[in-house]
């Protein structure tokens, strides 16, 4: 149950959403295009980030960009 502790772990890296273009899910209502968000954990297709909801979650890598 590591996921119950993400909100208060030290962030990762920073990113920025580059679209929320979803052919399946509604991540509009969460991102922002342009907005940059925490990166609490990674794996290879996800990010999960604290998103506009305050909360952690689970989003492809396709909808971000690293910060430099």
């Amino acid at each position: 149950m590591i996921h119950q502790s993400w909100e208060d772990k030290a962030t990762i890296k920073t990113v920025t959403c580059i679209h929320t273009n979803a052919a399946k899910y509604m991540v509009d209502r969460v991102l922002t295009e342009g907005k940059t968000y925490e990166v609490k954990n990674e794996t290879e297709e996800f990010y999960f980030v604290v998103d506009n909801s305050g909360r952690v979650g689970g989003f492809y890598k396709e909808y971000f960009q690293e910060k430099q």
